[in-house]
């Protein structure tokens, strides 16, 4: 029995663990020790990166303007701040909903040890506007961090939104967290005209070494009168599958906010992480207008220099053909308004 969820067996869940639909498995933990023991071509990362930018968002962005509607072409304005690694603020139709917040010095379950930020949070804490609603994807420490997650619940009191047998995690650690769990296909009124689906992607959890697969994971699909927006935190690419589905299921995407670090070396990591040219293929396969990537140049998870995600989305695109202007990369603090 899982000790985050017990529920009905699924196609996606045997009664214990979770697992994809093609059950693509996690490397197993020789695997982990044959990466650590080779790594000697690890780039090494600056010990401090720090963005030039840094945001002070509004309080919300509504669609008025000096009185009046601000008319847009997809129906209300859109403000994407990246506040780093795969951590952003999204402000439209009077909502401030964060993705996967982190605001911790380090992505580990440990205070002195694992993965460090090289640069600050691109907002600051205080500096938030209040928070609506908080989408966690899964439970790997540089997305779901509970401690990020307590000083949202006592500063602002968001409702999160979470795949099964993340919101124990969460209410282990403070029962004040206001999390819900939902399962692959469930859509969630959030307020305001806005809905959360909750879509498959290709991955896996754990918060120790002994509870892999025991909470879901999941990528996620806003709708709203912005346009929908496909929030993707972390996935391999498979064969695209999934995100062919989405473009099936939820065409069409205004915005897909897709992954393209944490890749290398390949035969440990394509399973569970997209490199930039599979990144790509995904903005082709879901078909988006336009892409942002995230999970890059804040926590060095794998062996890939801090600018290579950087130069190798840049290569792709230019081999796929299409404008670098369509898929776009920022620095923490910095914001695109569409």
């Amino acid at each position: 029995m899982s000790r985050y969820y017990q529920g009905p067996v699924s196609d996606h869940f045997d009664g214990k663990h979770f697992f994809n639909h093609y059950r693509t498995p996690p490397r197993k933990r020789g695997g982990l020790l044959r990466w650590r023991l080779e790594s000697r071509s690890r780039a090494k990362w600056p010990s401090w990166a720090p963005s030039p930018f840094a945001d002070h968002p509004p309080a919300r962005v509504d669609g008025q303007a000096n009185g009046q509607v601000n008319r847009q072409v997809n129906g209300q304005p859109l403000r994407i701040s990246y506040v780093g690694h795969a951590s952003f603020l999204i402000q439209t139709a009077g909502l401030n909903i964060l993705l996967d917040p982190v605001w911790s010095k380090r992505a580990s379950p440990f205070r002195h040890i694992g993965p460090k930020r090289v640069n600050d949070p691109g907002i600051a804490f205080a500096d938030l506007p209040p928070i609506d609603v908080v989408l966690v994807s899964h439970g790997h420490y540089d997305h779901l961090d509970v401690a990020t997650l307590s000083r949202l619940a006592a500063a602002h009191r968001p409702r999160i939104i979470t795949p099964l047998g993340n919101d124990a995690i969460m209410r282990k650690r403070d029962p004040a967290i206001a999390a819900e769990a939902h399962d692959w296909g469930d859509r969630i009124a959030i307020g305001a005209g806005l809905w959360v689906t909750l879509v498959p992607t290709q991955h896996w959890s754990a918060r120790s070494l002994s509870d892999r697969n025991e909470s879901l994971w999941a990528s996620f699909v806003i709708e709203g009168p912005a346009g929908r927006i496909y929030f993707v935190a972390d996935s391999g690419y498979g064969d695209g599958a999934n995100f062919r589905a989405v473009r099936e299921c939820h065409a069409p995407l205004r915005l897909a906010i897709l992954p393209i670090g944490a890749y290398e070396p390949r035969w440990f990591m394509q399973s569970q992480h997209m490199n930039p040219a599979e990144s790509v293929q995904a903005f082709v396969d879901c078909g988006a207008e336009i892409a942002l990537g995230h999970h890059y140049g804040t926590f060095q998870l794998t062996d890939e220099a801090i600018d290579a995600p950087l130069i190798a989305l840049a290569e792709a695109l230019q081999a796929a053909g299409i404008a670098q202007a369509r898929f776009r990369t920022l620095r923490p603090g910095q914001v695109w308004e569409l």
